[in-house]
């Protein structure tokens, strides 16, 4: 998709990728990639598809060969904002971010942010596509997990280092007993639930 794209005449073409839509904790983070098509990182897969220590060797070839930028929501403007818009934000934070501004984006998802800074093309389940979409989702994805392992260390007992703020039986049972933080999404049905027990 992107020789096509470069073919049209495009040189900055930008894959872009979010991770950390369904946690009841963190932010969520997006990532906007331009890799150099002389210089490949290898293994580059869906971030999915990758276990750990693989998708750390991948986000290390990617932060040395591509040109990346990283943006974050957090959890007060997901509440403030919604679940969705704030996925928008954090995309445009990491666009953003890139050394240098894009001639066409190629992002994750069935629809697409509004005021983009230039032509942009919704690609349903492109991490499993477009090479520049998979390097974000890596970048996404291992950017948010060692946020979530920092924050795990700034608030124990919850197992954030190893549930990245999902829904775990841990995470839930540790929320009744240690209470919410101020990195938990207010907003998000399980704990407005505890935080308002009696709305409905």
């Amino acid at each position: 998709m992107e020789s096509a794209q470069a073919r049209n005449g495009a040189v900055w073409i930008v894959g872009v990728d979010e991770a950390g839509r369904g946690p009841l904790a963190g932010p969520v983070t997006a990532a906007a990639v331009r890799l150099n098509p002389q210089d490949l990182p290898q293994g580059l897969q869906d971030s999915k598809r990758l276990g750990a220590a693989a998708r750390e060797g991948v986000f290390a070839q990617i932060m040395a060969r591509a040109s990346v930028g990283i943006g974050h929501a957090s959890p007060a403007e997901i509440d403030e904002i919604n679940i969705l818009q704030a996925t928008y934000l954090a995309m445009a934070r990491a666009i953003a971010a890139l050394p240098c501004a894009p001639d066409h984006l190629l992002i994750d998802g069935n629809r697409l942010p509004r005021d983009l800074p230039c032509p942009a093309q919704a690609v349903v389940k492109g991490d499993g596509k477009v090479m520049s979409i998979a390097a974000a989702s890596i970048i996404a994805k291992v950017t948010r997990d060692r946020i979530m392992a920092d924050l795990g260390r700034r608030y124990p007992g919850y197992g954030w280092a190893e549930n990245a703020g999902y829904p775990t039986k841990r995470h839930i049972n540790a929320i009744a007993d240690l209470g919410v933080t101020p990195e938990h999404r207010r907003s998000f049905a399980p704990i407005r639930k505890i935080l308002c027990p009696d709305v409905t």
